[in-house]
């Protein structure tokens, strides 16, 4: 039984009235285990129950081991909270008719939201994904790359470094640091942390943050504003804060009935809340905004240009890439990246006036005459698989490669090979013709014993 402050349940009593002992019980509930596929990339789950309101999203029937499927490390999937998808709804009703735009993720770490959004955005569209806690990045950095996707810029800012981009971005998402009442069924730490008090400090918290960003907002701009929790004080008093102080406006989302999501706890605000007694997932509150006026585009007024050197001289990285043609390639530290041709200027924009610390894709580095792809290469959904000798492995070879294991992978091609499993790639091993090395990132192996269940 969940042990929760009786002041919590209280104030749930007031929002909830007669469905509190239906959401009560919820609680106490087995947590439902969902994913979202990569649509970039191969997945199959055969006959699994589909996330309503999320096209690649999926309900597994129990929870299983995925730092011991292949698929997992190869970006096939990202495992995320269902109620959390219901981001594509607000995306899909109205970004889709827009060709090119540019996005930020603000408090983007650990990246399930961000790679949502590189799944969603028009094909022509920057996403720049953020977190202000360094340490948040790196698995933030690790995911986006698993992801494949070049149009993403990583920064690690603060959100006041974002207001002197007057109207950049066309798309804000804030899924806003918060009390965490919705995850009480999953995280203990955050019934232990909460208070009264903490979620004043939460909302106080989330006010800053947007007002330090809301000038970065295009005129016009969407501003999608999320937590996963249940409060007032967190959600729609901080909507009507927006509305109140910056003449924001509120936005509908349309939804279907059998989705059983709460809306407009007050009139004047559109907000969509999810309760674990009536929507398979865990608790979350979305709203949608767009600002009225403003500023005109940071990157029209100011343009910037690229310090690093052009690379003129790096052709042979181009028949790596299955649409080199997007690209411009540049060095730093005979590091070589390739940058999206359309967004060079925003990126220029973004590494000069953020701390950047990834942007495109980094395609490999010069040692001597020697070229040795990286590991963002192999995961890109832009690699041209043709022009590398390709290794395909059962579930037993990926877990070791996985595992960084010195394993002789059976190969004729002396060189670099791309190791694949289930038509994904996992990363790169050299064959130097006595032994093969293991390239994957030392970083990211997995550190579980695989020995028991590698055969499974």
């Amino acid at each position: 039984m969940l042990a929760l402050p009786n002041i919590f349940l209280q104030r749930m009593k007031d929002i909830l009235g007669n469905e509190f002992y239906d959401f009560a019980d919820a609680l106490n509930q087995e947590t439902p285990v969902s994913l979202r596929k990569n649509p970039y990339k191969y997945t199959e789950f055969v006959e699994n129950e589909k996330v309503a309101w999320c096209n690649n999203g999926i309900y597994l029937p129990q929870r299983t081991t995925f730092t011991l499927d292949p698929n997992f490390h190869a970006g096939a999937y990202y495992v995320q909270e269902a109620s959390s998808m219901f981001v594509e709804q607000a995306v899909n009703q109205y970004c889709q008719h827009k060709n090119k735009i540019i996005a930020l993720d603000l408090c983007a770490a650990p990246g399930g939201k961000s790679t949502h959004l590189l799944s969603l955005l028009p094909e022509n569209s920057l996403l720049v994904v953020n977190d202000a806690i360094r340490s948040r990045t790196k698995m933030l950095y690790e995911n986006i790359l698993k992801w494949g996707n070049s149009n993403v810029a990583i920064t690690n800012s603060d959100p006041k470094h974002f207001s002197s981009l007057h109207g950049f971005f066309d798309l804000i998402l804030v899924d806003a640091p918060c009390s965490g009442e919705g995850m009480f069924r999953k995280d203990n730490n955050a019934v232990k942390e909460w208070s009264v008090g903490n979620v004043k400090l939460c909302a106080e918290r989330q006010r800053r943050i947007l007002a330090d960003i809301w000038s970065a907002l295009k005129p016009d701009g969407l501003l999608i504003y999320c937590t996963c929790t249940y409060n007032i004080e967190e959600n729609e008093e901080n909507v009507k804060w927006l509305i109140d102080k910056f003449g924001a406006k509120s936005l509908k989302i349309k939804t279907q009935p059998q989705w059983i999501i709460s809306e407009n706890l007050f009139p004047e605000i559109f907000s969509y809340r999810f309760y674990p007694h009536k929507t398979k997932g865990e608790g979350f509150c979305l709203n949608v905004l767009s600002k009225n006026g403003g500023e005109t585009d940071f990157y029209e007024r100011k343009e910037n240009h690229h310090k690093k050197n052009i690379a003129k001289n790096l052709e042979f990285v181009r028949k790596y890439l299955s649409n080199p043609e997007k690209y411009s390639f540049i060095t730093d530290d005979y590091i070589v990246k390739a940058i999206p041709k359309m967004f060079a200027n925003e990126i220029n924009i973004i590494s000069n006036q953020l701390k950047c610390l990834s942007f495109g894709i980094t395609t490999g580095t010069i040692k001597g005459n020697d070229f040795v792809p990286s590991h963002a290469l192999a995961m890109s959904v832009d690699l041209n698989i043709d022009e590398f000798p390709q290794i395909n492995i059962d579930k037993h070879s990926a877990l070791q490669f996985l595992h960084k294991d010195n394993v002789r992978f059976d190969c004729e091609t002396v060189g670099y090979n791309l190791v694949r499993y289930n038509n994904n790639a996992l990363g790169w091993i050299k064959n130097i013709g006595i032994r093969t090395n293991n390239l994957y990132p030392s970083e990211w192996r997995i550190l579980m014993d695989i020995k028991s269940q590698a055969f499974q």
